[in-house]
């Protein structure tokens, strides 16, 4: 499938055509960036990565002025031929949660959302109408920057704000969400490691700018908030302020709310510390000894850093950190400022690698030092590859949705339990004891347990909590999210298995008692036979949105893990808040209507894939 790809930002204009079927998948490559007194820098690269890369300034006043110039340049190009059109949108808001086709409803709800990115969806949009008047045709998908953020806790999502403020859809949502997306992919595959096994901060750092903790393959948190202005210091955003700034200037200065928005979004960040929005003259403008260029150069790492030790204590640690992004990929020196103090995390630098680093397409390179507890790596992001892939997974997923009746998965409700290792066994039941089961459950070889035993927490005590057999190496205790509150205990949730830094908890039983780790609360998931995952076109690690109800009564369980084995029976599990919150008592039957692939990056360059 070759898709047409537009991302359209607030400084600059990429464009690309992939043909998703072929080792080398970038057909064409090109960019409208550096606008000035009427004209602007044009790079192009036709016939994929071996194409010669051409330079040009030409007469583009601005970013609507380039996108109406593309459809002339692909048929000068003679690459106007594709079967799909994918479009980069920033915010989404509230309800475009996932990659979308795109109608009138949709258009409104983007429209909707362009007060929280003044910045960026006005460029969106007038792709999307420019494509829809030429290409009427052609299928075309919205890709939201907000989309990869959807798992995001709710109490790092949330602000202490009145509740209807709230209700209006005043929270955190995050953006960058494609490049962080790609990347943790591109790190996964070049450590030759499951994505469910790192915890990986990623650094997108350029005219817009952001970091994002990524916990077992999931976005946790990440640096922008409601609007792209939140979070790093940007080319002339200036991220986080006080929002008593707002009522300051209007008393002292007069300046109206729109005036005041307006200056931190158009003339804040590197642009009002150093006097440039570009990094690379402030850089220079610093070793020539201005103190207001040294001063930016300090803010902007001192910012990157501070988000870097936040998000290590959210996560309870970080296996690696990955830079991207113009100034990620590109600046030394930006890179060895943010990780220098970095040492009580057991980060070190390799500075020889990290300033001989020369990047190319489809590339990653470790920059730590070999005594370094943290991995390091630089990668190039590839938004537009990634927006081409939503794409036609988007496409080829809309046969789930017509065909939902024939995806229908039953939905169980999992009440919370306990997984026991002998060692476990023996201490609260007495040495040698064997566990009796007292009933066979659906999944085939799994039981559950005559015996029982309490959870104890610092706050309360939960009873008869059912032991679910056969026995584990590892003992796991899974609860739902209200009897984290009612034990006292924090406890992440995490896919059955992970249980690297989760609390300690007390089991009690008859004969003693146990302190152990692996207490979690379980993320939803499907167990899928293989057949049926070979029927639907699903394959283990997918994610997929399972629906139950219509109409008002309507729930979508977004971000669903499928886990697949020829021994499995098909069942979808949720915890007892969520049924709860869905209003299910019993087991009942939901239909799969999307899907997206943790191997939705392919790799194509393999001679690449071996880390420098």
């Amino acid at each position: 499938m070759k898709i047409l790809v537009f991302n359209a930002g607030s400084s600059s204009v990429k464009f690309g055509i992939f043909d998703t079927r072929i080792d080398d998948p970038r057909v064409v490559k090109a960019e409208f960036e550096h606008f000035l007194d009427g004209y602007c820098d044009l790079h192009f690269q036709l016939g994929g990565e071996q194409g010669e890369t051409l330079h040009h300034r030409v007469k583009v006043t601005d970013v609507e002025h380039a996108i109406e110039n593309i459809p002339n340049l692909l048929e000068q190009w003679g690459y106007d031929d594709f079967d799909a059109i994918g479009h980069r949108v920033v915010h989404g808001g509230t309800l475009l949660t996932a990659a979308v086709r795109i109608d009138n409803k949709t258009l409104s709800l983007i429209e909707d959302a362009t007060p929280l990115a003044p910045l960026h969806n006005p460029a969106n949009l007038s792709g999307i109408y420019l494509c829809q008047e030429i290409w009427p045709d052609k299928p075309q998908v919205a890709v939201f920057d907000t989309s990869f953020h959807q798992t995001i806790p709710e109490e790092a999502y949330s602000y202490a704000i009145p509740k209807s403020w709230r209700q209006l859809g005043v929270r955190r949502y995050g953006f960058h969400g494609t490049s962080h997306h790609y990347v943790a992919l591109r790190v996964a595959d070049a450590l030759q490691t499951p994505l469910s096994d790192l915890r990986i901060i990623s650094c997108h750092l350029g005219n817009g700018a952001s970091v994002c903790a990524i916990n077992h393959g999931v976005s946790v948190d990440t640096s922008m908030g409601m609007t792209p202005l939140e979070g790093l210091v940007m080319g002339t955003r200036s991220g986080d302020v006080d929002p008593g700034l707002f009522s300051f200037l209007s008393r002292h200065s007069g300046m109206s709310i729109e005036e005041i928005e307006r200056q931190l979004y158009h003339n804040s960040g590197l642009k009002a510390l150093g006097g440039s929005s570009d990094l690379r003259n402030i850089e220079q403008q610093a070793a020539e000894g201005s103190n207001d260029a040294q001063l930016a150069i300090n803010v902007y790492a001192y910012r990157v850093r501070k988000y870097l030790g936040a998000y290590s204590a959210v996560m309870g640690g970080v296996d690696v950190v990955v830079f991207t992004g113009g100034i990620g990929e590109n600046s030394a020196t930006m890179r060895q400022r943010i990780c220098d103090q970095l040492h009580f995390l057991g980060l070190s630098l390799d500075v020889n690698k990290n300033s001989s680093l020369q990047l190319s397409a489809f590339d990653s390179q470790l920059i730590n030092h070999e005594i370094s507890r943290i991995k390091v790596i630089v990668t190039r992001t590839s938004e537009q590859w990634m927006i081409a892939k939503e794409v036609q997974q988007h496409l080829e997923s809309a046969r789930l949705q017509e065909n939902k009746d024939n995806c229908v998965i039953p939905v169980a409700v999992s009440a919370r339990h306990v997984h026991l290792s002998r060692h476990a066994v023996e201490l609260l039941f007495g040495k040698g004891y064997q566990l009796n089961v007292l009933r066979t459950l659906r999944q085939p070889g799994s039981w559950a347990a005559l015996e029982t035993v309490e959870l104890i927490g610092p706050r309360g005590i939960i009873s008869n909590v059912r032991i679910l057999g056969p026995e584990r190496e590892q003992t796991q205790i899974e609860v739902s999210r209200t009897d984290t509150f009612t034990l006292g205990i924090e406890a992440p949730v995490r896919a059955s298995g992970k249980l690297d830094n989760t609390p300690p908890i007390r089991l009690r039983g008859p004969c003693g008692e146990l302190v152990t780790r692996g207490m979690i609360v379980a993320a939803r998931h499907i167990h899928m036979h293989s057949d049926d995952a070979l029927a639907w076109g699903l394959n283990d690690g997918d994610l997929v949105d399972v629906e139950l109800g219509e109409g008002e009564r309507r729930t979508l369980f977004a971000n669903t893990k499928v886990r697949v084995n020829g021994n499995f029976l098909t069942e979808m599990h949720i915890d007892t808040d969520e049924a709860n919150a869905a209003g299910i008592t019993f087991s009942t039957k939901g239909h799969l209507v999307n899907k997206q692939s943790d191997s939705i990056v392919t790799i194509v360059n393999k001679k690449q894939q071996t880390l420098k």
